[in-house]
C-alpha cells in the first residue's frame, strides 16, 4: 500500500521504518507473547523499553545528567500549568515571550497562577517575525523566562536563543524538538508535546534541571508535580506506555540516521527548497521575516485566494496531503519535520512551480 506525504502539522507523519518496527512487534515483542499495549508498566519487559528509550534520548539530545528527562501525559498543554505551578516558587512573577498563537495560550494559562510580564510582543506585525535580544525586557526577579522556539501555526521561529542571565529559560519545544542539536545546557526546562518529531500523540516529554525540581507549593496536585514523576521515573501512575515505546523507536532511528547534525542539515535543505521556490515566484508569497522563517512549518500563500481550492485538490491527486493552513491564518502550511522525506519536498516543490506555471 503506498503510503502518501502526509504535511499535517500534528499528529504527523512517523518514519516508515519506524512504522514496519511497530508493525512487526504488535503481537509479540522480543519473543514475550505480549504485544507492548498489553504489558505492565513495571514488569521487567516494558522497564527495558523505557529505560532505552530514555538513555536513547540522553544520547542524541546529549542532555546532562542534571537533567532530569520525564515522560507524561497531558500533552504540552498540560505545561502551560504545569511550569509556573513548579517553578514559581516564593516568587510573583514570570516573563514571556508572546510571539503566536501557542505562547498566548501559555501566558492565559500563566495568569492563573501569577503576575505575567510581557518581555516582547509582535502581535502588532502579525506575528511574522521574533523579537531580537535587545528587545526582550527581562526582569531579573522573574521565577523564569518563557519563551515558544517555533509557532507551528504562523510559521515563525527564534534564530538564536535568548539569553536570560540566573533567570532559567523555559521553552516549549514541542514542533522544533530531535529537528537539530541544542545545547540543553541553555535551558531551564524544555518540555514538547510528542506528536510532530517523537512519535504518536498521548506524550509529553519534559527536561528539567534538577535544582529547579521540589519548588512547587504544597496545593500543587501530585500529578502537576514534576517532582512526584521524578522521584518516581515517570510511573507514580500508569503512563501512556505504547507513545513512550514508539518515541523509544523514533530515538533509535535518528541514531541511525546520524543524529541531530545528520537530521539538521537535512531539515535546512528541505526548508531552503520551499523557501526558494516562494521568494522566486511572484504567485507565492511567505509573510514572514527571513530571519524568522521556521525550519519546520513552511506557510504560504497564493497571489489568489480563489485559487486555494483547486491547489489543494491538485495536491491530494500527487498524493500530497494537509498543506491546508490553520483556520486562523488561511493559506497553505507544509510541516517538514523529521520524518517527512526530501523526497516529498521535492515532490511538492515540482507540483507548485506546475499549478504556478498552469495558472500563467
Amino acid at each position: 500500500m503506498a503510503r502518501k506525504f502526509n504535511f499535517s502539522a500534528g499528529p504527523a507523519m512517523l518514519p516508515t521504518a519506524v512504522m514496519e518496527r511497530a508493525q512487526q512487534e504488535m503481537l509479540d515483542w522480543n519473543g514475550s507473547g505480549m504485544s507492548v499495549m498489553e504489558m505492565s508498566h513495571r514488569g521487567k519487559e516494558y522497564m527495558s523499553i523505557a529505560t532505552k528509550a530514555e538513555k536513547d534520548l540522553r544520547e542524541v539530545m546529549k542532555i546532562p545528567d542534571n537533567y532530569k528527562v520525564l515522560f507524561l501525559q497531558g500533552g504540552a498543554s498540560a505545561q502551560f500549568a504545569m511550569v509556573p505551578l513548579n517553578l514559581l516558587g516564593d516568587k510573583q512573577s514570570a516573563d514571556y515571550i508572546n510571539t503566536g498563537i501557542w505562547s498566548k495560550k501559555a501566558i492565559a494559562e500563566a495568569k492563573r497562577y501569577c503576575s505575567v510580564n510581557i518581555v516582547a510582543d509582535t502581535s502588532d506585525n502579525g506575528f511574522t517575525t521574533v523579537p531580537t535580544q535587545a528587545e526582550l525586557k527581562l526582569n531579573p526577579d522573574a521565577a523564569y523566562v518563557h519563551y515558544t522556539p517555533n509557532e507551528t501555526i504562523g510559521g515563525v521561529e527564534f534564530d538564536y536563543i535568548p539569553e536570560t542571565g540566573d533567570v532559567p529559560l523555559v521553552a516549549d519545544m514541542s514542533s522544533t524538538i530531535l529537528s537539530r542539536p541544542i545545547d540543553v545546557s541553555k535551558f531551564g526546562v524544555i518540555y514538547a508535546g510528542s506528536q510532530k518529531n517523537i512519535g504518536p500523540a498521548g506524550l509529553a516529554i519534559v527536561i528539567i534541571r534538577e535544582d529547579l525540581l521540589g519548588k512547587a507549593s504544597e496545593s500543587t496536585p501530585a500529578m502537576f508535580n514534576y517532582k512526584t514523576h521524578a522521584d518516581n521515573g515517570s510511573m507514580y501512575n500508569t503512563p501512556a506506555t505504547y507513545s513512550w515505546y514508539m518515541a523509544g523507536l523514533v530515538f533509535e532511528w535518528l541514531k541511525e540516521q546520524g543524529g541531530l547534525t545528520a537530521m539538521g542539515a537535512l531539515n535546512k535543505r528541505k526548508a531552503d527548497k520551499l523557501y526558494t521556490v516562494i521568494d522566486n515566484s511572484d504567485f507565492y508569497a511567505n509573510p514572514v521575516s527571513t530571519h524568522a522563517r521556521s525550519w519546520m512549518n513552511v506557510t504560504f500563500t497564493l497571489a489568489d485566494p480563489g485559487l486555494d481550492t483547486s491547489f489543494l485538490a491538485g495536491a491530494a491527486e500527487r498524493e500530497l496531503i494537509t498543506l491546508k493552513g490553520h483556520r486562523s491564518v488561511g493559506g497553505m502550511r507544509a510541516s517538514i519535520y523529521n520524518a517527512m522525506p526530501e523526497a516529498g519536498v521535492d515532490a511538492l516543490v515540482a507540483f507548485m512551480r506546475e499549478f504556478e506555471s498552469n495558472q500563467a
